[in-house]
């Protein structure tokens, strides 16, 4: 049983580097990771001893590369704006998540209006409560899109923060919401087409696998 949960763990653990846009190049490091952990299982694991609570410590987090050039694309560079989002990356990379999203906090307060700080106060907020879209977060994304209807850039990081708590289904609108919203000769646009297709795929498998799965009148 341990092993066909570490197997889907690692499908998983692929799509989610697709739709997140994990750099290629790294994919090597994501594999060797999760090998080394089959290794450890395989030499001491305990699966049926109980479980007890540990005390987690800062680790430093991760900027997705590509997320960040699309951002920047979306909302443009060296303005106050893009400012306010390279110290809460800086913050992210050393660990501080909920630093980062404070520093947010402070940008929406000084430009209420606008949209990029405010889809990524609802990122920076999302992130420090482990990648779930709380009720703080998500008034932050509906604020972006309230201010900025007509900008795709709201609700696609909406719908990043939406997959990256598992939440395929919901995210879909607003991935598609961002492509229709896009230039047709916006820099980005190949690369949202590309990760609403890919979501497309993951929804179509998913219900194919559970209409399988389904009792038979």
């Amino acid at each position: 049983m341990g092993w066909l949960m570490l197997a889907l763990i690692g499908l998983g653990a692929a799509l989610l580097l697709w739709l997140t846009g994990f750099p290629r190049k790294l994919w090597a490091v994501a594999a060797t990771a999760l090998m080394l952990g089959a290794a450890g299982y395989a030499w001491q694991g305990s699966p049926g001893l109980a479980g007890h609570p540990v005390t987690a410590t800062e680790k430093p987090g991760e900027i997705d590369a590509n997320i960040v050039a699309i951002r920047d694309a979306m909302f443009g560079r060296f303005n106050f704006t893009w400012a306010s989002f390279a110290r809460a990356d800086a913050m992210t990379r050393v660990g501080a998540p909920d630093t980062a999203a404070r520093a947010m906090i402070l940008t929406v307060r000084q430009a209420p209006g606008d949209a990029g700080a405010w889809a990524w106060l609802g990122i920076k907020l999302a992130e420090n409560d482990g990648n779930q879209v709380s009720p703080a977060a998500k008034f932050a994304f509906d604020r972006a899109l309230q201010l900025a209807p007509q900008h795709p850039g709201p609700p696609f990081l909406y719908g990043l923060a939406l997959i990256r708590e598992g939440k395929f289904a919901e995210a879909r609108p607003f991935w598609a919401k961002a492509v229709e919203l896009t230039p047709e000769k916006a820099s980005y646009r190949d690369e949202l087409l590309l990760r609403l297709f890919l979501l497309d795929k993951f929804l179509e498998a998913k219900a194919a696998e559970e209409g399988a799965g389904a009792p038979k009148p």
